[in-house]
This record gives structure tokens, sequence and C-alpha cells, in this order.
């Protein structure tokens, strides 16, 4: 069947109805005030920090709300924000490997001093090794050797990336009463109907940030998969980007605001946390190298 409208072969940037109306003087008078883009005048893009106000309803233990709060943190410039924010978890993710990978190459495998067989009269192709990357059990070519992964991100960038994480996800996010002690006991499955009362789906992925975690509160959760109890001590871009829902507690919101809000200055709290991030750095190897 064939088609009365024709497409035609090249679409040029003069030529499309996209970039130019049907009157021919227009046509011209458009080409003939057509500027490079190196002539242009540059526009300024603003690229101070801003601040988003976000309200988060409160919830008690029983699912009713019972006020709410705000959250006030610094934001990156839109023009910026994905960009600060892709390089802080990149950073996080690339600074967790080990870097333990080795291979031998073909003069670290073991054996290979004798020539297989002669050079000629056997009518195989020619071998002066066992070792070779060509033979099974050989050496192996531009194979990873143990190299250090880990990059530096400034103190106050991945302070930003992570305030304009929490931002983004206060979409998301609900605020409950301090319910630590409202577990008697260790039981998950009153830790879920939890999770139902404050209108979370158990097979959803929730992170919770709580100043402190109870046993039975850690306890009670740690069953749950799709789950993550953070600290602000283990809070990290990952988990805060990777959940569906973000739930806070009042101490929790005071903290953000105090820590990543438009007048904090955390330079000390910052080199305490990385005084902390070392010791326990430097306590793990000891342990793998006692184990």
């Amino acid at each position: 069947m064939a088609s009365s409208a024709t497409t035609p072969s090249s679409l040029s940037f003069f030529s499309s109805s996209i970039f130019l109306t049907n009157s021919r003087h227009q046509n011209l008078k458009c080409i003939s005030t057509f500027r490079p883009i190196s002539l242009k005048t540059p526009t300024t893009r603003s690229l101070a920090i801003s601040s988003e106000l976000s309200t988060l309803p409160v919830l008690s233990f029983t699912g009713e709300k019972v006020g709410e709060t705000f959250l006030d943190l610094k934001c990156a410039p839109p023009d910026t924000a994905r960009a600060v924010v892709h390089r802080g978890i990149i950073t996080d993710l690339q600074n967790k490997r080990r870097g333990t990978a080795s291979t031998l190459t073909r003069a670290e495998v073991k054996g290979g001093g004798k020539k297989p067989y002669p050079q000629k009269k056997t009518g195989r192709a020619r071998r002066g090794s066992n070792r070779t990357p060509l033979r099974p059990g050989g050496g192996v070519v531009f194979g990873p050797k143990p190299r250090d992964w880990s990059i530096k991100i400034n103190r106050k960038e991945k302070r930003l990336a992570i305030s304009t994480a929490v931002a983004s996800a206060a979409v998301n996010a609900i605020v409950v009463e301090d319910f630590g002690e409202k577990f008697e006991k260790p039981k998950t499955k009153e830790f879920i109907e939890a999770l139902k009362r404050w209108g979370i789906d158990p097979k959803e992925k929730s992170t919770f940030l709580v100043t402190e975690v109870p046993d039975n509160v850690r306890l009670s959760s740690r069953n749950i998969g799709t789950l993550k109890m953070l600290t602000p001590r283990t809070l990290n871009l990952f988990d805060i980007l990777n959940a569906d829902k973000l739930v806070l507690t009042p101490a929790t919101v005071d903290y953000l605001n105090s820590r990543y809000g438009v007048g904090s200055d955390g330079g000390e709290e910052d080199e305490e946390f990385e005084e902390e991030e070392e010791e326990g750095t430097i306590a793990d190897e000891d342990t793998d190298s006692a184990e």
C-alpha cells in the first residue's frame, strides 16, 4: 500500500519546519540573523546553595497523625545537584573496594622452564613454554593486580551531597514518634504490624534514620530484608537514594536541621567522624590480619 506523504531522505536545520515557519520572508530573516554559539553572550547561572523547606507529618506509634514538623536543609543548585550527588555516591562505592584482586602473569606462574616439544618435525605449532597465556593454566595478560581504588571528595561537597539527597527524599519521608521503648521483646511480627500502621509496605525498601537503635528494635527489624536501620554514624547516600520510604524521628529531624541546615557548620564534627572512621578501619584491618 503506497502512502501519499513521503518523508525526506535528509533533514537539515534550516529546512525543518520545527525551527522555521511557512513564510519565506521569515525563513530568510531567521537565516540572516543566525549567530554562531561562540558569538552569543554567555548566560550566567546561579550557583548559590539554596534551602529546601519540607513539611513532614508526625505519626504516633499507632499510626495517627499528631502534628507536623519541618526539614530545612541545604540543597545544591538544580544545575549541579545531580552531579554533586553522583560524585558523592561514586566516592562511597569506590572507597569500599578492597582492591585485592590479583592474577599471575606468565613470569609468575609455576613451571614452564622446559620447551614442551621440539621446534620442528612434530606438525604442531611452535611453543617455547607452558606458561604462555595461550595455554590453560598459563599466565594472564593484563589481569588485575592489587591497587588502591580510594578517591577523595571535599568535606563540604560530601555534606552537601547528603543534604541534597535527604531533601529530595523528603517527598516520601515521614516522622514517627520515638518507638524505642514500645517493643518489650524482639518480635519481627510486631515490627511488621507497626510498618503497616505507618503506611509502609513491608515489601518496599525503607530506611530508618534514628539517633539510637535499642536492642529490641534492632533484633525485631534485622530479619526484614527490605529495611535498613541507620544512625547518624552510618548515614550514607546509597541507602537514602535506594529507599522507597524514609522514616525519621523528631530527634533525627533536629539533628539533620542542625548539621545539614543553612546556618550549620559541622567542621569539628566532621573531624571527629573522620577520626572514628579511621579507627574503625584500623580495627577491621587488625581483625582481618588476626583471622
